[in-house]
């Protein structure tokens, strides 16, 4: 699990009905190790080449969210952003320097307070290992988070993709509504995509038709 990694959702302190985050603790992994083939060669060399593969839209119509709206801001990440996140940024940047993070790039669609939004982060590596071994801990920090039941090689989804809901919102977790989480290793991308929505149904759906997108748009696994 990744030290001191905060669920990314709660950092969005402007649409939560619970401003703030809560650091998660647990313990980390080395990558080392891992039975995944080696490097993968991408096309992708910066996060401003990374932007230009994120989806631009959803299929609930919600309007998208500058990324200076967001505190802190969505859009480029490199180690440092990421590490700012936790209560002690200089082991975040071991543990993200053990995944081999590169960049990642953040979009958010949705409105300020209360009501659906849906997020994507896609996460950049230097290998296939990182980038499964990172999604994986992901789906694992926010399904203790957030007290929800993770499946595994859900219906529908690639393999090797995770996916949490949660029925019943928990406004003390930082959700003002039903929710749908799910991570993918892709290549040496990592990939996640949440919903809030009306319904844990209408979450999932968000989530499925979101992350089928995203994942077209990157470079072949």
């Amino acid at each position: 699990m990744i030290r001191g990694r905060l669920p990314r959702w709660r950092r969005v302190a402007v649409l939560l009905v619970v401003p703030g985050v809560v650091a998660l603790t647990g313990c980390s992994r080395a990558v080392d190790g891992v039975p995944t083939a080696g490097p993968v060669a991408s096309p992708v060399t910066s996060p401003e080449e990374l932007e230009e593969l994120i989806v631009t839209e959803v299929p609930s119509g919600l309007a998208r969210l500058a990324d200076d709206e967001l505190e802190p801001p969505a859009g480029a990440k490199r180690v440092q952003d990421v590490a700012s996140y936790s209560d002690d940024p200089a082991r975040e940047t071991e543990v993200l320097e053990d995944y081999g993070y590169r960049y990642g790039w953040e979009r958010f669609w949705g409105a300020a307070g209360n009501g659906p939004v849906t997020s994507v982060f896609v996460d950049h590596f230097r290998s296939r290992a990182g980038a499964g071994a990172y999604a994986e801990d992901l789906a694992r920090n926010d399904a203790e988070h957030y007290r929800g039941m993770l499946r595994e090689d859900p219906p529908d989804l690639p393999g090797g993709c995770r996916m949490l809901t949660v029925d019943d919102a928990e406004p003390d977790l930082g959700l003002n509504g039903p929710a749908a989480f799910a991570w993918c290793g892709h290549g040496d991308f990592s990939v996640a995509v949440t919903a809030v929505a009306d319904s844990v149904d209408e979450a999932e759906e968000e989530v499925r038709a979101v992350l089928a997108d995203q994942l077209d748009l990157l470079p072949r696994a």
